[in-house]
């Protein structure tokens, strides 16, 4: 994956920023301002607008979700989204006086693992896209897809333009990636869960990773993991505004001066607590766990928030797959209990490794809210808990109010 191009700035335009006349205007704007500082800009693009408007990726797919489903036919439909919105951008960036030439992802030397709706980048040959710069020119590129060796088109997931984006800027070895969205930046909580959230200067790209890793919609995760280990400079910006955004830092070049950095949340949860006969002792006991490891694996279960204690294994999976992992244990023949309707919020920051106490504040918090913790769960740069999603909104306004973000106390 290697360019040759300098000065490249790689601009990802998400549905909101394409999804009208005057959006689609503003972004113009930005191309117009990039070339005019003398850079050379590539653009990538999502599908237009969302649920309900007309070429909104959800509405594609609701053509035929009440149809047997084809994967690849399935990915050929989701990818007719992106398609358009190139093209139109094109046109109208052509039409404000800037040579621009619209790419499918193919056309760009996008490569996948083939994995339909879920697709990996594997190798990116950039040349195409070299070339139109090189004239003179603005690629706008179809985020969100590539092509496997059997040359069938496959899609990156959810959010995939954001990876597009970014392997794109490590390609073209861009001077930045900038990622355009309807906020101002990245935000140290959902403002639709927590009052007064901030706009963060600036966040580390391990923090990012856990962000989107924990249920934040701020980037896609494959993004955020190309992000921390290219070193790649990243900033998320608003495409209405000159707000300057949230710049994603090296994680050797940047320590935070407090705690905590952001709260993030993901619901559609469910616990299921698992009663393992196995009287012989503990060495049995890890046996067991890892019969229904492997079990649960074989069917594509993830597991999250495990706890084994004694006789007893505990985990959490996404509601979606309960069933399955219901069915698994069945046939194990296990007794075991399930809680549903749960949510798992997560404090995230690089400046709590090491530091004593986080955990001591988080529960004295988390209590003077009334929030009831089922589990928790932690790493350098992270501490989860596992709350009745009920309580959701009250735990995440809790931690975020606790630990002084919106103030940027320390």
């Amino acid at each position: 994956m290697t360019g040759t191009t300098s000065g490249i700035v790689v601009m990802k335009f998400g549905g909101t920023s394409v999804a009208t006349a005057d959006a689609r205007a503003a972004v113009a704007r930005a191309v117009l301002a990039n070339l005019n500082s003398g850079g050379s800009p590539v653009l990538v693009v999502s599908a237009m607008g969302r649920a309900g408007q007309p070429y909104a990726t959800d509405t594609l797919l609701s053509l035929v979700d009440a149809l047997p489903t084809d994967a690849r036919e399935r990915d050929l439909l989701m990818a007719s989204g992106e398609v358009v919105a190139a093209v139109v951008l094109a046109h109208e960036l052509r039409a404000a006086g800037v040579d621009a030439r619209a790419f499918t992802g193919g056309e760009a030397g996008i490569g996948t693992d083939g994995a339909h709706g879920s697709a990996a980048i594997t190798d990116i040959h950039p040349g195409p896209l070299i070339a139109a710069i090189s004239q003179g020119a603005v690629p706008v590129v179809t985020g969100f897809q590539g092509i496997a060796q059997d040359g069938s088109l496959t899609t990156l997931g959810r959010g995939g333009s954001d990876t597009t984006a970014c392997a794109l800027g490590v390609a073209l070895q861009a001077d930045a990636v900038e990622i355009y969205t309807d906020v101002d930046g990245v935000m140290s909580a959902d403002p639709c869960t927590c009052d007064g959230p901030e706009v963060l200067e600036v966040i580390r790209a391990d923090e990012l990773h856990q962000m989107a890793r924990h249920g934040a919609r701020v980037i896609h995760t494959p993004a955020a993991e190309l992000a921390l280990a290219s070193g790649l400079s990243v900033r998320v910006r608003n495409t209405y505004s000159n707000h300057p955004g949230t710049l994603v830092a090296d994680i050797d070049a940047y320590r935070p001066d407090r705690v905590a950095t952001a709260v993030s949340h993901t619901g559609g949860l469910a616990r299921l607590r698992i009663s393992l006969p196995a009287p012989e002792g503990t060495r049995a006991h890890m046996a067991a766990q890892a019969r229904v490891y492997r079990a649960m694996a074989d069917a594509s279960v993830s597991l999250d928030m495990f706890t084994p204690v004694g006789e007893t294994l505990v985990f959490s999976v996404a509601d979606e797959a309960l069933d399955r992992a219901c069915e698994v244990l069945a046939t194990l023949g296990l007794t075991y209990r399930v809680q549903a309707s749960l949510s798992k919020v997560t404090l995230i920051g690089a400046g709590m490794h090491g530091v004593p106490g986080v955990m001591a504040r988080m529960a004295e918090y988390l209590d003077r809210g009334g929030i009831t913790v089922l589990q928790t769960a932690d790493s350098h740069t992270t501490i989860s808990v596992l709350v009745p999603s009920e309580e959701c909104r009250g735990a995440v306004q809790a931690l975020h109010d606790g630990f002084g973000l919106a103030a940027s106390e320390s």
